[in-house]
């Protein structure tokens, strides 16, 4: 027999599978003897209290041993068989890959930038100095975005595909196995280039094919039907089925479309500043604490509120981060965040936005770029605000609100290093305002936010596509292209690594018998 429960443990008592067992047959109220085994369903912290807990969901089995939970894929060969071109390394790309070996159809990966070791050597530059590569960056190369900002696996997207199994796949590829239990699952960005390396391996041992430093500059149509691509070097890939798995920032996939008249439109996004605390005073807030206990994770914590009719949220919160700069091309300043697996930095920084819906920006609904050089535009003057190299406009958090510009600032993560300026000279009016107005309103929800300990980076404007590339709902395939196929956060279907692998995995179950 088989029963769920849910238990409060004491954060010292987490690791005690001993401790756990027993409260469970007490709750129960069942003899531990007839417990043969507890498996963590689900683990969270609840800090509602004065007493920190983990909330956590076992499944007991009771009178009967526990069955072995091994997740396994069988992965054919398919170096003979029919192709599909994958254009595209992120999660999107790389889940695709692997459902469509699962479906016995070879995949073809076409990647701008380079493997996750020789991106380093790029992102060291990007840091270092400003010189960005606009083929290898934070948002290009293989793993895609994710893979250098940290590696949440949080998502909403419960009716969108088998959650459980992406999971699965990573804790197969390197993994631990806390990703299976944590209501917040992260991998960490010192560790998930390694798994995504093992994801590649997988690919290639079963016939697949990678190809890095390849950059498409043409779908290759006849008739409506894909018939492959062309890449800048001149050559040509052929396959009659291509699933299109760029990501968020490939902007000249959009012009190429607009060239081509192929059907585009424009789609909402988010856009504000990332802003960075210390972690010290998110744990104090957080877990009603002095010093943090040795037993519990950096904390997080995720706010929302409405000002003047608009959503001011966090996004992408990275507990123990640092901010990075994520420009994919010259004279634009872009930022995000990421976190080791330990989150054992001194600064918590989370993206603070604001939603920019199509009434925002005149013409959008006309024009499909409209939101896209709305965006640009904010990036440059985030750029030309900064003085140049990738420095950052920057402004203390209060000083943001009574509109001050703050004489100096707080010692702080990110590495192209800030420039102390008036935020409202780049970000839009509206934003600037609903920004102005939450800011004390987060504050009054979690008591010590709101300080000039914080300060806010400028700007985070990547949070998604503004551009979605049209899909027929039941096929996947484009409209006017038979066998083409959008895919993930770049075409406007997902919005972090978990919902674009599924994506990407539909998309593949999408190639079968088309």
């Amino acid at each position: 027999m088989q029963k769920e429960l849910e238990l409060a443990i004491l954060p010292e008592k987490m690791e005690d599978l001993v401790h756990i067992k027993m409260e469970a047959a007490k709750k129960a109220g069942l003899s531990p003897k007839r417990i043969l085994g507890v498996r963590i369903r689900k683990r969270s912290i609840d800090a509602r209290g004065k007493q920190v807990l983990y909330r956590v969901r076992v499944l007991l089995f009771i009178d009967e041993p526990e069955p072995n939970s091994t997740f396994e894929v069988s992965y054919p060969m398919v170096s003979d068989v029919s192709p599909v071109i994958i254009i595209g390394a992120g999660p999107a790309g790389l889940f695709a890959a692997l459902q469509c070996i699962e479906n016995h159809l070879k995949p073809i990966v076409i990647e701008r930038g380079k493997d996750v070791k020789e991106r380093r050597r790029d992102l060291a530059l990007l840091n270092k100095e400003g010189i960005v590569n606009e083929d290898s960056n934070y948002c290009f190369g293989e793993g895609g975005a994710g893979t250098y900002s940290d590696g949440k696996l949080y998502t909403r997207s419960n009716k969108r595909g088998d959650i459980e199994k992406v999971l699965q796949i990573f804790v197969a590829h390197g993994a631990t196995e806390d990703i299976l239990v944590d209501a917040r699952p992260h991998i960490g960005t010192n560790k998930l280039p390694h798994i995504i390396e093992r994801m590649r391996q997988t690919i290639l041992e079963h016939g697949g094919e990678i190809c890095f430093n390849s950059r498409v500059v043409d779908i290759v149509v006849e008739q409506q039907q894909v018939r492959g691509v062309a890449l800048a070097t001149g050559e040509e890939v052929r396959a009659d089925k291509v699933i299109l798995a760029t990501g968020h920032s490939a902007r000249d996939i959009f012009e190429l479309f607009q060239k081509k008249q192929w059907e585009v439109e424009a789609k909402a996004f988010a856009l504000g500043v990332r802003i960075e605390h210390p972690q010290s005073v998110v744990d104090r807030v957080q877990y009603h604490c002095d010093v943090r206990s040795e037993f519990l994770p950096p904390a997080y914590y995720s706010l929302v509120e409405q000002v003047e009719g608009r959503g001011v949220f966090s996004f992408c919160m990275c507990p123990g981060g640092i901010i990075a700069p994520c420009a994919t091309g010259q004279g634009e300043v872009v930022v995000n965040g990421w976190s080791p697996s330990k989150r054992n930095n001194p600064y918590a920084n989370s993206g603070t936005v604001v939603q920019i819906n199509l009434e925002d920006v005149p013409g959008s609904r006309q024009d499909a770029f409209a939101m896209l050089r709305f965006q640009q535009a904010v990036e440059r003057k985030a750029f030309e605000l900064g003085g140049g190299a990738l420095v950052a406009p920057a402004q203390r958090m209060v000083d943001f609100v009574e509109g001050r510009i703050s004489t100096d600032l707080p010692v702080n993560s990110y590495k192209p290093g800030l420039s102390s300026a008036d935020l409202k000279e780049v970000l839009p009016g509206f934003v600037h305002s609903a920004l102005k107005g939450a800011l004390p309103l987060f504050g009054q929800k979690m008591k010590g936010y709101y300080t000039n300990e914080a300060v806010l980076v400028g700007v985070e404007s990547r949070t998604s596509s503004p551009i979605r590339i049209p899909r027929d709902k039941d096929t996947l395939q484009h409209p006017q292209i038979v066998g083409l196929y959008p895919c993930g956060e770049g075409a406007g279907y997902a919005g972090g690594i978990v919902s674009a692998a599924i994506d990407g995995i539909n998309c593949a179950n999408a190639c079968i018998g088309c």
